[in-house]
């Protein structure tokens, strides 16, 4: 349902003030002119009705009524009663979100804006690769740069001493991001560890967009893209914990918490 504004409102409220106090005088007046003679007292609902419409009605019935003679005289009949139907229909108050003199306002000027707005385009969540994309990932870029040389300034790297030929070190570890690696040489022949099992994971992550075609971002909708990369993960990091944390001297399965620590950044 429409909102009407409250200003128009209170200005069709006046306007049937208006009318009901000049219908209430007119029916006051009614009996002292029956009395004088003249016209039959006026209903209520006849009441209501403007001055300036009863005399316009008037006039229309009189040049309905009369016509010309040939010898260009006019006659005229009584005034015609008006139907009881014209007659309700005539006085029906003014509609609600009438103004002064019952003018009604245009709809524009009462249903809300948003209401009637139509979205022709949908926005769309995409940007140019050139510039907008390249422009924000070069900026990125130097940012990044930034922050490690102005760090590497200040922190210095975890190197150790320099290697003795005559002395190799007991376990002797590959960095951290090999050790996952080298945790398979321990399981595994050398082809299979250091070319199948790896060229399988980057084969599988390879297919997986062409595989998982869901355009989705919400993560309830992409279950499988999720569960391929935790699998991935999960492999990984569990290889590379066991190698840091436990494997000690000849590269043997200790515990941590019983032999100690031998690892090194």
């Amino acid at each position: 349902m429409t909102e009407i504004p409250e200003h128009l409102r209170k200005r069709a409220e006046e306007a049937r003030k208006k009318a009901a106090a000049s219908s209430g005088a007119a029916e006051a007046d009614a009996p002292a002119e029956a009395a004088a003679g003249g016209e039959a007292p006026q209903s209520e609902a006849a009441s209501r009705i403007p001055a300036h419409l009863l005399e316009r009605a008037k006039k229309a019935r009189e040049q309905a009524g009369g016509g010309e003679t040939g010898g260009g005289t006019t006659t005229t009949t009584a005034p015609v009663a008006a139907a009881p139907s014209s007659t309700a229909v005539a006085t029906a108050g003014p509609p609600v979100a009438a103004g002064p003199g019952g003018h009604t306002q245009r709809l524009l000027t009462v249903v809300k804006s948003g209401s009637i707005q139509d979205v022709k385009a949908m926005p769309q969540d995409k940007v140019h690769v050139w510039p907008h994309l390249l422009a924000v990932e070069f900026v990125a870029a130097l940012l990044c740069t930034a922050f490690l040389l102005i760090f590497s300034i200040f922190v210095n790297a975890p190197l150790l001493t320099l290697a003795n030929t005559n002395q190799t070190p007991n376990p002797s570890k590959a960095p951290w991001y090999f050790l996952g690696l080298q945790e398979l040489l321990t399981m595994f022949h050398p082809m299979v560890a250091g070319v199948t099992i790896p060229g399988m994971g980057l084969f599988g992550l390879i297919l997986a967009p062409y595989t998982d075609r869901n355009p989705s971002n919400k993560p309830e909708d992409r279950k499988f893209a999720i569960s391929l990369m935790t699998i991935f993960i999960m492999f990984w990091a569990v290889l590379v914990m066991i190698g840091s944390f436990f494997r000690g001297p000849g590269f043997n399965f200790v515990f941590p918490w019983q032999e100690g620590l031998f690892f090194e950044l």
